[in-house]
């Protein structure tokens, strides 16, 4: 009996104290690769910046898979700690005794700080406004409701119809936001419908489907393709020049045959019973100055996107546009700011922060170095990262699975330039660990949109693993098959 009471207790304690734990023993196993011995390693001509750099790296990865803490902290804590330990601004006794090797690769921590002000941060930011007023306005609605009348009352059309508006939303507004939308909107259908209707299980897949998916057309839609675009766009690093308006000209197609796709796998795994599907939004935008503004708004900045070689101002600029009208329009205040998706913003930046440390001490050239990747055939360098990409989105979000994986791989196509040519280059190599991540949607716990779905109960774990599966394979060698055709062209460098 006390043995029992003493194991429960245990095992209340491992419960209760579980973050704790795994904080502790994770930053435990972060300062001893910190300290231990450069020659532990066993790689040449490492420093001890660099050998910080792997720690802080380490340290990232199993805070990221372990969710010790929420992940946007961990992204934040990134920057702080290569504050006080790679930089020229570090704990005093971490810089003395540095030999000069070491010395020379403290990374300035005014490039630490400024990967918050970044101009991959500053175009999400402008994304996050424009959904902030639409959805405080009402306008979300009001387009919503005019965006799924076209699709009728039949029972496929109306499926299709909820995700490709959902896809839409996706493209410029948070993807957890948007699920969290249409579900407000389908929750009267799902009511009407009677309990046996299988086709509510397709309608409630629609979604998340429709969320993850539609996040893949613009630069802005999910943070794994605004890491990627950051390092191909990064003017002291690849500096492409892949504007907003190209990434849609190759994405956008992508979308919309996957999602084409999906619809086609609902129809076969969850047909319907139902003859029609009536749709009854309330709500919307009232009439006035303040909606006409918004409306213009966001026309013009959509346009400017989609535009940006041919009107000259790049999409970093565009997005602060909303910013401005709105603020000196007053049409959001202060308060409003507080709304913004903050964790997003400080996810990306800790993702970049990563990298900087990476590549400015010289961190990604050294395992570069080391691991013979040239001899490695490309097309497994590629399709093997994205494999990767996409199972570590299963599990943990895709903006820290991408944030892990292309620092490294930015190093890997600098060190194999030439071989990647055949294969489009190294943007292909990128955005395509950035699409994996957004094609990973297997479990409840892949995406908050999935888990906003599945919260209905009308979705078992079987029916999203199996089309999340399904859906994602196919993704892949779709993605794939498209970035090498179009990057064989020199369209991504």
């Amino acid at each position: 009996m006390g043995t029992e009471q003493g194991s429960n207790g245990f095992l209340r304690f491992l419960k209760r104290y579980n973050r704790y734990i795994k904080v502790t023993l994770v930053s435990l196993l972060g300062i001893i690769l910190a300290t231990l011995p450069t020659e532990t390693y066993g790689i040449e001509e490492l420093t001890v910046i660099q050998q910080r750099v792997i720690a802080i790296f380490v340290w990232a990865a199993l805070m990221w898979i372990l969710e010790a803490v929420p992940a946007w902290t961990t992204s934040l804590l990134i920057i702080v700690i290569s504050l006080l330990t790679i930089s020229n601004s570090a704990i005093t006794p971490l810089i003395d005794g540095l030999d000069e090797a070491s010395r020379s690769q403290l990374v300035s921590y005014k490039t630490i700080m400024g990967t918050f002000a970044d101009q991959t941060v500053m175009l999400f930011m402008g994304g996050f406004v424009l959904a902030l007023v639409a959805s405080k306005s009402g306008v979300d609605i009001t387009l919503a409701r005019a965006m799924l009348k076209p699709f009728g009352t039949k029972p496929y059309t109306v499926l299709f119809g909820f995700m490709l508006v959902t896809a839409i939303f996706s493209m410029f507004v948070s993807n957890t936001a948007t699920a969290a939308m249409m579900l407000t909107f389908l929750a009267p259908v799902l009511k009407s419908l009677p309990k046996d209707e299988k086709g509510c299980a397709a309608l409630a897949l629609a979604i998340p489907i429709g969320a993850n998916i539609g996040g893949i057309a613009t630069p802005i839609g999910t943070p794994p393709n605004g890491i990627a675009l950051g390092y191909l766009n990064d003017t002291a690093g690849l500096n492409l020049g892949i504007g907003f308006g190209d990434w849609m000209e190759v994405m956008t197609p992508l979308m919309l045959a996957i999602l084409i796709i999906a619809w086609i796998l609902l129809r076969i795994f969850h047909p319907f019973k139902a003859k029609e599907i009536h749709l009854h939004i309330d709500g919307g935008a009232k009439p006035g100055w303040r909606t006409t503004v918004i409306y213009f708004t966001l026309a013009v900045t959509i346009l400017l996107w989609m535009f940006e070689k041919v009107v000259g101002i790049n999409s970093y600029v565009v997005a602060l546009i909303p910013i401005g009208v709105f603020s000196i329009t007053r049409i959001i205040k202060s308060k409003d700011l507080k709304e913004i998706d903050w964790a997003c913003l400080w996810m990306v930046a800790g993702g970049f922060a990563l990298g900087v440390a990476m590549n400015k001490t010289g961190l990604a050239s050294t395992l570069v170095h080391a691991i013979p990747f040239e001899n490695w055939p490309v097309l497994v360098i590629m399709i093997s990262s994205g494999i990767i990409c996409w199972t570590l989105s299963t599990f943990i979000s895709n903006s820290a699975a991408t944030a892990l994986m292309v620092p490294i791989l930015a190093a890997v196509g600098k060190g194999i330039g030439p071989a990647l040519g055949e294969w489009g280059g190294i943007g292909t190599l990128l955005i395509g660990v950035a699409l994996s991540a957004s094609f990973a949607m297997s479990l409840p716990i892949s995406t908050p949109p999935n888990a906003i779905a599945h919260s209905t109960g009308l979705i078992k774990s079987s029916h999203m693993l199996r089309l999340g599966v399904i859906i994602g394979i196919i993704s892949l060698a779709i993605g794939y098959t498209l970035i090498i055709m179009v990057g064989k062209t020199g369209f991504f460098g």
